[in-house]
């Protein structure tokens, strides 16, 4: 349920449906449209040359190569570095990448996990366009960026040195999608020296618009094995990094490669002597580079497998993939990457026993302007904030059935932007902050073992600076039916509140309340109204608005509990105002 803390809040954020926002609503990046530009390319029998990401070096970046090697750049179409182009030649594979001298391995971890996902891959590289049919230099990639699919428009003119690319170059040397997607992505963040370094966890999320989770190895959840095999089961992107520097490029004599981002490709439990070992799959965004232990290509481990399996499972090619042990993986690696459309590897891929709904809000999150308060200032500062409440059904306590994502928007052509240290609270009706998670990336996700009830998420920022957020809240096992009588519907508490709020002074009084709550179509009396505004209202005896959604919610929650306990048969020794007078205030 929408429920900022004031009317003005209410009216500046919005609420949203679905996973991913829409492929059918697409926002046209620069406000460039691929398919009258192509059109109006064609009658005047001329190739797309892009102004808002120009053949220049600005399109480069001034910092990511020597001033000399910039001087000698040229930018060369697919049409003048190959006879016979294709943009795809039998299909995308991951291995038709192969990483340049930009360190957007991070990204390209993230694109070889595509490859393997065609539900999600064909929403990132739509299929209207080649070499061969209604070729005029220009072609398109689509993003996930903050709720919505950016279609991103480039011309095809790479940046080469004396005939060698700069950055991703394919394996086939006349496959020239990889190349292409690259560029539209260093369009969308600005420029190519933008994508030097990220976050392998960003660009999962740019290409499924899905949720995306991290663990560490550091300390790794206890069923780790079996989490990655779910997730493989449920065809989750995944990913992964070692620690070190970034850029470094620090080859360990073991193959391991540190500061790196890799793909994760499989993970299986495979018969092996006597007993079961869990091995890992990776691949290497270089396109070679390969661990050299246990399960390696050409270790003495495989002659111990069935040969059915060690010939399904085993690619003896340097390609930049392998296998590994979980042990050894876990020994290699800091960081893990899971994401997908929902978090069902949290259900060791058993989708059809779960379900997973969502709530999308997307607001402004801005300091107290009389103080300038952050998040620390005090529980109670929380309150002025945008809030968001949701009710937890179900509880398992050992499977995960909350997930919370905050992400925080940059403004458009600023994607380099430095990262505010965002995060957010939750909490229960009665204002007890039970988590806190706040940590300086864009995306900050994390999951929860919640027992029923209602529940409030406070995003905020521990930086005196507002920022504009996307909240989703992932909740496992709810009933998402529309019913316009309930106040789990999110648009009528706001209307019921502006009705009896006849003085618009953002509050309301006893008389207003009472008329609200028979507006809802709930029972009252005077000793329930005066519990409801002294353990809901402020010192004047008025409740705002976000004591009210968590007022309301609980009298429907105990009215009904009421009466399934009494249709249930149980022996009632207390009418329904006495129930509510007792329940109403703990």
């Amino acid at each position: 349920m929408l429920a900022p803390s004031s009317t003005l809040m209410l009216e500046r954020g919005r609420q949203t449906t679905g996973a991913t926002g829409s492929l059918q609503n697409l926002k046209r990046f620069n406000s460039q449209d691929f398919k009258n530009l192509r059109a109006l390319c064609l009658s005047q029998g001329l190739l797309f040359e892009d102004d808002t990401f120009p053949a220049h070096i600005s399109s480069i970046g001034p910092n990511l190569l020597p001033e000399d090697e910039l001087r000698r750049v040229q930018w060369k179409r697919p049409t003048e570095l190959h006879r016979n182009p294709h943009l795809i030649m039998d299909g995308v594979s991951r291995f038709d990448i192969m990483q340049g001298e930009i360190g957007d391995c991070w990204m390209l971890a993230a694109l070889g996990s595509l490859t393997l996902r065609k539900q999600f891959l064909e929403d990132v590289l739509p299929k209207d366009q080649g070499f061969q049919d209604d070729y005029a230099g220009i072609f398109h990639f689509r993003f996930w960026q903050y709720g919505d699919w950016v279609d991103v428009v480039i011309d095809d003119r790479l940046p080469v040195i004396n005939g060698r690319y700069l950055f991703v170059h394919p394996r086939t040397s006349n496959e020239f999608w990889p190349s292409l997607l690259e560029k539209a992505y260093a369009k969308l963040r600005g420029s190519y020296q933008n994508l030097n370094g990220g976050y392998l966890s960003d660009a999962l999320v740019d290409f499924t618009g899905g949720i995306q989770v991290q663990f560490s190895l550091k300390d790794p959840p206890p069923d780790l094995e079996e989490i990655l095999k779910a997730a493989d089961k449920s065809r989750c992107l995944m990913g992964c990094s070692t620690p070190g520097q970034a850029n470094r490029n620090i080859e360990l004599r073991n193959g391991i490669v540190q500061g790196h981002a890799y793909t994760i490709t499989g993970a299986v439990k495979i018969r092996y002597k006597n007993g079961w070992k869990h091995i890992i799959r990776i691949w290497n965004p270089w396109g070679h580079g390969e661990w050299k232990g246990p399960w390696s290509d050409e270790s003495p481990q495989w002659d111990y497998v069935e040969p059915k399996y060690r010939e399904a499972l085993l690619r003896d090619k340097d390609d930049g993939e392998f296998w590994m042990s979980c042990e050894h993986f876990q020994e290699q690696f800091s960081w893990v990457y899971i994401c997908n459309n929902t978090p069902s590897f949290l259900d060791f891929g058993d989708q059809h026993c779960t379900t997973w709904s969502l709530e999308r809000h997307i607001n402004l999150w801005s300091p107290d302007p009389a103080t300038r308060r952050n998040y620390y200032s005090s529980a109670g500062a929380v309150s002025t904030n945008p809030q968001y409440f949701f009710k937890v059904p179900d509880y398992d306590p050992k499977t995960y059935n909350v997930v919370i994502s905050l992400m925080q928007k940059h403004a458009e052509h600023v994607q380099d932007a430095k990262n505010l240290k965002i995060g957010f609270f939750i909490t229960m009706e009665n204002s007890k902050v039970l988590k806190q998670v706040f940590s300086p990336i864009r995306d900050v996700t994390n999951y929860f073992i919640l027992s029923p009830g209602t529940y409030a998420v406070y995003p905020a920022t521990t930086e005196n600076q507002e920022f504009e957020f996307l909240l989703r809240i992932f909740i496992k096992n709810q009933d998402y039916k529309e019913n316009s009588n309930s106040l789990t519907n999110p648009v009528l508490p706001m209307d019921i509140f502006r009705k009896e709020d006849r003085n618009h002074s953002g509050f309301l009084d006893a008389a207003e309340l009472k008329g609200a709550i028979h507006t809802a179509g709930l029972a009252t009396n005077d000793q329930l109204l005066r519990l409801l505004l002294l353990r809901y209202g402020d010192a004047e005896g008025r409740i705002g608005f976000s004591d009210f959604v968590c007022c309301m919610m609980r009298l429907e929650t105990m009215t009904y509990a009421f009466q399934n306990l009494a249709e249930g048969g149980s022996k009632m020794s207390m009418t329904a105002m006495e129930w509510l007078t007792l329940v109403m205030y703990t």
